[in-house]
């Protein structure tokens, strides 16, 4: 008998009434429901159904990574840009994944490891992305930044974003970070708010090790913090060491969509000019 973990944001609208219809309709097609207070890691699941939005997949998939479990997003929130379909799709939704039509989209994670200047070692992962954060509002932190062992620029800032193309469209693009397809294998280095003449984003590869000291000169610390999860403080002289995952995250995909066509749905992006729009023929 198949198993799927339900796990549902109760303080969404319509969860509660998302959630008996999953149960129902799995146990009518013969698979064994479980709550997340159930979750065994000595007795895994098949499937988790996430019933909420981003920050629910994510805590999702912080129960299950290590396991390689597949995760369907049913968005009740807001954007859910992770997840694969809304409420009103959820009954086709089981339908297609009891009938084994649908596909496992594996997603690209990061290491972060953490190391203080007295040598104590913090080690984390995030789907979205790390980012190393000022924690007193009124002073910037001061940063060394390298790529594979180089150091590449030294400057003030609000922080740093280090994501994977899946975190592309969360905190980094926030921080003016482009888009990237989440099918290109590549680390997102976007600096916030830095004091710098080279501010620009990076995209570097996956082999790339992206590497944030907290300079000797910073009159303050830091915080590291996983998927806004997990997080661990960085001390002056610390670093913060970013590479790509070892284990991804498993997504269930329903359909062909292209990205092209999440993007413009999820952002509700205009296709077409404000002139056609307006009926302006021309300047």
């Amino acid at each position: 008998m198949k198993r799927v973990l339900i796990m549902a944001h109760m303080a969404e609208h319509d969860a509660e009434s998302a959630q008996a219809v999953a149960v129902k309709r799995f146990e009518q097609a013969g698979w064994q429901t479980a709550a997340p207070s159930e979750h065994d890691k000595d007795k895994p699941v098949d499937l988790v159904v996430v019933l909420g939005g981003d920050g629910t997949l994510l805590r999702a998939a912080e129960l299950v990574r290590d396991q390689g479990t597949p995760l369907l997003g049913v968005n009740l929130g807001h954007l859910g840009f992770l997840a694969e379909c809304e409420a009103a799709e959820l009954p086709q939704a089981i339908d297609k994944v009891v009938a084994g039509d649908y596909r496992v989209e594996p997603r690209a994670t990061l290491d972060v490891t953490v190391t203080q200047p007295y040598g104590e070692i913090w080690r984390g992962w995030a789907l979205n992305e790390v980012t190393l954060q000022k924690v007193l509002p009124q002073r910037m932190i001061e940063v060394i930044l390298s790529v594979d062992g180089r150091d590449l620029s030294a400057f003030g800032c609000d922080g740093l974003v280090v994501s994977t193309a899946t975190g592309s469209t969360g905190h980094a693009f926030s921080g003016g970070g482009p888009v990237v397809w989440p099918e290109l294998e590549a680390l997102l280095v976007v600096p916030l708010a830095a004091h710098a003449l080279f501010n620009r984003p990076l995209l570097v590869t996956p082999h790339s090790r992206v590497t944030v000291e907290v300079s000797r000169i910073s009159r303050s610390g830091a915080l590291a913090s996983c998927d806004g999860r997990r997080t661990a403080p960085l001390e002056v002289g610390g670093r913060m060491e970013a590479t790509a995952g070892r284990r991804p995250v498993n997504l269930v995909r329903l359909g062909g969509e292209p990205f092209a066509e999440r993007l413009v749905r999820k952002f509700n992006l205009p296709v077409r000019s404000w002139r056609e729009r307006s009926g302006r023929e021309g300047p």
